[in-house]
């Protein structure tokens, strides 16, 4: 047995690197959930989530007031159970964001003990398909850039070989989105997927319309055309589209994407380690979809997914947006427009203690 002996959980504010705007929102900061349990054995795992601006407290609360509590002498090799645990004893709060964000921070600190104790990287001990995985860059298509801005960026992905760009759309008239999207075609050609995030602004008619007119310019995705529990309107969008569907970053357990893949209606599968409860249930739904022939292209949290990604044999991309190197000793590497899984026993991200703690709030 590796019985827990201590668990503790505090908050950072990180401030984005760059402005970030879509059709809905801005990313304000990062607020960063910390999780570290401390074994018998001598060791430390750690582990994290995040919120983009609120409800970060709200987190906290439910880790140090309901889910901490319970880890005092568990075996901390028992992830499946301790989950489990964890989540029935919530079952009040559950499903939602606040308790699969809370979950997620203590299953990627268990993850992080058994890497640890194994003396491996996450993405092998996670399944180990391959070290590496494409890339695209999402951080020079925000809704703000101009036309100019969003064809520079791309071109700059292109030549340093990374295999695809994504363009935020949902600006007030169509034309200004197929005009933005065309520019960039143009100046890229052919060999670079080009994917299109709408961040559930749209009607049901307006994603429809909308993915009309993006029909011949090679969109590789459309994401997020819908509120993320629509289910039925992404259906009829699928069916009405040959243009893929992407989902996945607001749904926050397998059970959802389970009914979004049995219905047709997600021919990409988004899953984000933090908003479905941690690695443990962000595996399964990776699984799913494999067994569904959907491909896995997580959303943000890069320096996590890469790892995760390169586990399965379903997963198809990394998305770049940076927002750790504030707080950490070193970035994801970059090789040949892949981005490499980390050798480093545990999750892989190589902490700065010191930057952690002058940005704690709480």
């Amino acid at each position: 047995m590796t019985r827990i002996i201590k668990a503790s959980a505090f908050m950072i504010d990180v401030e984005v690197e760059t402005k970030r705007t879509d059709a809905v929102q801005s990313f304000v900061k990062q607020e960063t959930v910390f999780v570290e349990l401390t074994t018998d054995d001598g060791n430390t795992g750690t582990g994290y989530s995040y919120t983009i601006g609120t409800g970060g407290t709200s987190v906290l609360a439910m880790l140090r007031d309901h889910l901490l509590p319970r880890l005092a002498g568990r075996d901390a090799r028992e992830i499946e159970r301790v989950w489990h645990d964890l989540f029935a004893a919530t079952r009040a709060t559950t499903v939602g964001a606040i308790t699969s964000l809370a979950l997620a921070a203590v299953d990627t600190a268990l993850w992080d003990l058994r890497c640890l104790r194994a003396d491996e990287p996450l993405w092998r001990v996670a399944g180990g398909f391959r070290p590496e995985v494409p890339l695209y860059d999402t951080e020079g298509g925000w809704l703000h850039l101009s036309t100019d801005e969003l064809v520079a960026g791309a071109l700059a992905s292109q030549a340093a070989g990374w295999q695809g760009v994504k363009l935020k759309v949902g600006k007030p008239r169509i034309e200004q989105d197929v005009e933005r999207l065309r520019a960039v075609r143009a100046a890229v050609g052919d060999g670079l997927d080009i994917m299109v995030d709408a961040n559930q602004s749209m009607t049901a008619a307006e994603a429809r319309r909308r993915a009309a007119a993006l029909e011949g310019l090679g969109i590789a995705w459309f994401e997020e055309p819908l509120p993320a529990d629509d289910i039925e309107g992404h259906v009829v969008l699928a069916r009405s589209t040959s243009i893929p569907i992407a989902v996945g970053e607001s749904l926050y357990s397998p059970g959802q994407f389970r009914d979004f893949l049995a219905r047709g209606a997600a021919s990409i599968v988004q899953v984000d380690v933090a908003r479905v409860g941690g690695i443990t249930p962000w595996l399964k739904v990776a699984h799913l979809a494999e067994t569904f022939n959907v491909e896995v292209c997580p959303h943000f949290l890069m320096e996590l997914h890469v790892s995760l990604t390169a586990a399965v044999p379903n997963g198809r991309y990394v998305e770049h947006i940076p927002q750790l190197r504030a707080i950490t000793h070193d970035e994801m590497r970059v090789r040949d427009g892949h981005a490499v899984a980390p050798e480093a026993a545990g999750l892989g991200i190589a902490w700065d203690l010191d930057a952690i703690d002058d940005r704690r709030t709480t």
